[in-house]
């Protein structure tokens, strides 16, 4: 434990760096914050507020670094899981990002006093796995199309090997040069057709997996974050999957996002966005488990 001159100090300097903060001016506070950590270092309040600064300031690095150190010294540490899901998500890094985001989501939700993030971080999850889905689609139609390449290559690999052989007769003379250039004209015209048939049913074939594949937020539970079934409302107008949020309330009577009261009794299907949901799902039902 640091002496109790250092940690007077330390909240001193923090309470410095809280007033820049708010005022945006994250350079002065993120130095403050520093000083007070000189002082107290094992204070973890001190590193999230650092590493809030840091965000501002677009330091990924130095933020996930002061996340980690908040961590160690807090495991339940909601604004530390937070603010290290939000720049792990900037340097691309979505697995990681997610998992994150939620467990500071978990934090929030078992916290009374932490509701108010819930929302928000709500969205960050949702934000972090549609990061995580969108790289997986970008490779999906990177290979797609590395595949509808390496067919065409071999398919020109053939014409030039047809057109050096006729070439090749041409010097011989096994046939004559108009004719040979005929028989070139020809089997160029067939290459062009094979072409322009393969790409029309490589692209026919499958035509909701060459575009790119999204689930529309409204359709996400906000507990599982996973898609909805058998969604129901609330009395705030949120929708939940209903067996989730039944779960949920054995174990608190409470709004998962607002801490308000609830009751199963209170919970009223919501049909229209249920059928949203299924259509949804046998739309696209050839990739929607794998999201």
């Amino acid at each position: 434990m640091p002496p109790i001159g250092n940690e007077y100090a330390a909240e001193q300097l923090k309470n410095q760096g809280n007033r820049h903060f708010k005022d945006g001016e994250y350079e002065q506070a993120e130095s403050l914050y520093g000083l007070a950590i000189q002082k107290n270092s094992a204070n973890p309040l001190l590193f999230t507020n650092r590493a809030n600064a840091r965000l501002k300031l677009e330091k990924w690095e130095p933020v996930i670094d002061d996340c980690l150190r908040s961590i160690e010294l807090l495991k339940e540490n909601m604004k530390g899981f937070f603010y290290l899901a939000q720049a792990q998500l900037a340097i691309n890094h979505p697995n990681e990002a997610l998992s994150s985001a939620l467990m500071a989501y978990e934090l929030c939700t078992q916290s009374a006093s932490q509701t108010s993030n819930a929302a928000t971080i709500s969205a960050l999850v949702l934000k972090c796995k549609k990061a995580k889905w969108d790289i997986r689609e970008r490779e999906r139609l990177r290979r797609r199309a590395d595949l509808l390449c390496e067919m065409e290559a071999i398919l020109e690999t053939q014409w030039k090997k047809d057109q050096e052989d006729v070439e090749a007769r041409i010097e011989t003379g096994e046939i004559g040069r108009v004719e040979g250039q005929e028989e070139k004209a020809s089997r160029r015209s067939e290459w062009e057709k094979k072409q322009s048939d393969l790409r029309t049913a490589f692209f026919l074939s499958d035509p909701q997996n060459l575009e790119k594949r999204e689930v529309p937020d409204f359709l996400v539970d906000g507990i599982t974050f996973e898609i909805m079934h058998d969604p129901v409302v609330t009395r705030n107008g949120r929708s939940y999957e209903r067996a989730t949020l039944i779960e949920h309330l054995k174990r608190s009577p409470t709004d998962p996002l607002t801490r308000e009261p609830l009751s199963i009794q209170d919970l009223r299907p919501n049909i229209a966005l249920k059928d949203a949901c299924t259509e949804f799902m046998e739309k696209n039902e050839g990739w929607i488990y794998e999201w």
